[in-house]
């Protein structure tokens, strides 16, 4: 099942006026879970079992991945930050650029002993594994280089927003977005 198997609401239909809503730039949350991730050798590494919102900041800091086990059983959680997620639009999954070997060594948790996300400590050693800035406000403001996921061309700056801003709806859309997409990446900050 897919983000749009979930859309409730009918936001990623195609609407009157050709458009398609809101996605993939702004996606409700809900939608997203139960997504699968792959890693870049196509390596199925789970799904998303919940979104992380940082309160203080308004940002979504962690993708919550199930990872291994069978039905449920003897699967392991991670906390993935959300900058280290893209979402590949075109085969409505995420990609996470982590060996599937690596990710078992991975700083992870069981269902019933979550760990305080809030604690500098446990965030750093986190952040450390997956390669993420530590604070995902102080990578907001930060030009980096262009990513390509799903066929769409993302400008600079898009790489460190993390995975509700990469790809569209379809690659026909990719490719007008290009400018557009370069263009609010590289404004004013």
């Amino acid at each position: 099942m897919t983000f749009l198997n979930r859309d409730k609401y009918g936001m990623y239909q195609q609407g009157a006026s050709g458009s398609r809503g809101p996605g993939p730039a702004l996606m409700g949350a809900d939608t997203l879970l139960g997504e699968d991730v792959i890693n870049a050798e196509q390596d199925s590494l789970g799904d998303i079992k919940e979104i992380m919102i940082d309160m203080r900041n308004g940002q979504v800091a962690y993708a919550v991945l199930a990872f291994g086990g069978m039905l449920g059983a003897g699967e392991k959680l991670f906390a993935v930050p959300w900058q280290a997620l893209q979402l590949d639009t075109v085969n409505k999954r995420f990609v996470l650029d982590v060996d599937k070997e690596r990710l078992q060594s991975a700083p992870g948790f069981d269902a019933d002993a979550w760990p305080d996300m809030t604690d500098a400590s446990w965030a750093n050693q986190v952040n450390t594994f997956y390669g993420t800035a530590p604070s995902r406000s102080a990578s907001t403001g930060t030009n980096m280089a262009g990513a390509m996921v799903g066929g769409a061309l993302m400008g600079a700056g898009a790489a460190s927003m993390g995975a509700g801003h990469a790809g569209s709806m379809d690659e026909t859309e990719s490719t007008l977005d290009k400018a557009a997409l370069g263009e609010a990446a590289t404004g004013p900050e």
